[in-house]
């Protein structure tokens, strides 16, 4: 099996946009959200991806096919160091979840931007819990901060962040 991270060109900022349609649709079983008029979730920041800096979304193909995205940010929620980078968005379609290559994607995406991290959970996503907890301790083993009860993540709900750094 044939894992890229690959950089979303801009002029591929449709199908990714596509792609977050699938993603916010799976969200929206642990956030109470709507679709708009149009039928649409819609993802607000997603043109700041090829304005700002510190902004890369990367899509995940196996065998040459999408399986998923990640996008990465430097908006962080617990984090006011401008050099702590921010997972904000992942992905990974169900044909491929549960066969590793989601914490492949992940660890990849995270040695790509050696530094300090930041990432949230939904506390009503267990799974979620699980894979990032995985992750993190497959990456840096017990050198990672869990912060319970974070305020204003999600609209219904506190969140949960981890907190970390992969340069060590």
């Amino acid at each position: 099996m044939d894992i890229e991270i690959v950089k979303v060109a801009e002029e591929e900022r449709e199908i990714l946009a596509r792609l977050i349609e699938l993603y916010e649709y799976d969200f929206s079983e642990y956030e109470n959200s709507d679709v708009n008029f149009l039928g649409l979730y819609g993802y607000t920041y997603l043109d700041y991806y090829w304005t700002e800096k510190r902004r890369f979304p990367y899509f995940i193909k196996v065998n040459n096919k999408l399986a998923g995205f990640v996008m990465v940010c430097d908006y962080c929620y617990l984090s006011k160091d401008k050099d702590t980078l921010f997972m904000s968005e992942f992905f990974i379609m169900k044909k491929y979840r549960r066969s590793g290559i989601g914490k492949y994607a992940a660890k990849k995406v995270f040695e790509m931007h050696p530094g300090k991290w930041e990432l949230t959970v939904h506390p009503n996503n267990p799974v979620s819990h699980m894979f990032w907890e995985s992750v993190i301790k497959e990456m840096v083993g017990d050198e990672f901060k869990k912060h319970i009860d974070v305020e204003d993540i999600y609209d219904d709900e506190f969140g949960i962040a981890y907190t970390f750094r992969n340069d060590l």
